[in-house]
């Protein structure tokens, strides 16, 4: 009779205490301590804040990738983006801050925000970010034992690009790698109109309606380098971000006092794609996976 008692708590018990333990709709608090903080600037405010290090990752990772990505895809985020982190920081000890909180550096959310944002939703998917955070803690990239410029942004062409092509540096682990699962991104190719006049005035170029447009250099992508307007020289990604393009990946199309520009990608295309690690997580590679394919010959340290 003992025994019957004993097995019958057992059988009540044990899915309670797995419930209770593994299946959690409380807030995840982080398990582990540092001392490392990152002086964050408000571009807004120009306040600078020290900010735990890990606490800061959590915040990049909420507003650099949606939340509804893969879990891999998300620690993906997290290992590059404190890679980046820390990069930064090896360079900015005489500075009065280390990064930005927007898309010059990374885009940072306080748990204020989030919760703006999300609502009722906060807790469960704070619990998500946080989940990607504490199963990569402590790790980033080096290359040859050096804390690695780990560029991402939300959209390739189907390839990324070669550093050097977009920035000035020619950085080893930087360069061009096949990146076909782009194309399931919303902002994979997208279309903007302007009359004849906006398009000059955005440009501050001289109103001619004679459009003349040469393309002078591209990218091993097919992105525009440069390109002249007119006779008036200027570089792809000038061009892309007086007309708030998406991407200097774009063809332009006249037709009498109407401009069109299609466009495909999204960002500056170096380093990680953030839809195409989503795309190769839900084919099942893990995030160790996704972040040597796009960072090429890189290791994965940790603290």
């Amino acid at each position: 009779m003992k025994k019957l008692v004993a097995l019958t708590l057992l059988v009540i018990i044990v899915p309670f205490l797995f419930v209770k333990i593994f299946i959690k709709t409380d807030n995840i608090k982080f398990k582990y301590v540092t001392n490392n903080m990152i002086r964050v600037k408000d571009e807004k405010t120009n306040q600078i804040k020290e900010i735990p290090f890990e606490d800061y990752i959590k915040g990049v990772v909420a507003g650099e990738m949606p939340v509804t990505f893969e879990k891999e895809a998300l620690k993906a985020q997290a290992v590059a983006s404190r890679s980046y982190a820390m990069y930064q920081m090896t360079n900015t000890k005489d500075k009065e801050y280390d990064v930005v909180n927007t898309t010059t550096n990374q885009v940072y959310l306080t748990d204020e925000k989030l919760k703006e944002n999300w609502k009722d939703e906060y807790p469960q998917k704070i619990n998500k970010i946080k989940e990607a955070i504490i199963e990569t803690k402590g790790e980033y990239l080096t290359y040859q034992g050096n804390i690695v410029n780990a560029m991402f942004f939300s959209t390739s062409v189907g390839k990324t690009e070669n550093s050097e092509e977009v920035f000035v540096s020619a950085l080893p682990y930087l360069r061009s790698v096949d990146s076909k699962w782009d194309e399931s991104s919303p902002v994979y190719e997208d279309t903007y109109t302007f009359t004849l006049k906006d398009f000059y005035q955005k440009l501050n170029l001289p109103y001619n309606e004679n459009l003349k447009i040469e393309i002078l250099e591209k990218t091993v992508t097919g992105r525009i380098r440069t390109l002249k307007i007119n006779e008036q020289e200027m570089k792809g990604r000038d061009f892309q971000n007086k007309l708030s393009l998406r991407s200097n990946y774009f063809e332009i199309i006249q037709d009498k006092e109407k401009i069109t520009i299609n466009t495909k990608g999204f960002g500056h295309g170096v380093g990680m794609s953030q839809y195409g690690a989503n795309g190769m997580a839900k084919e099942g590679y893990t995030y160790e996976e996704i972040l040597k394919h796009y960072y090429k010959g890189v290791e994965i340290k940790k603290n």
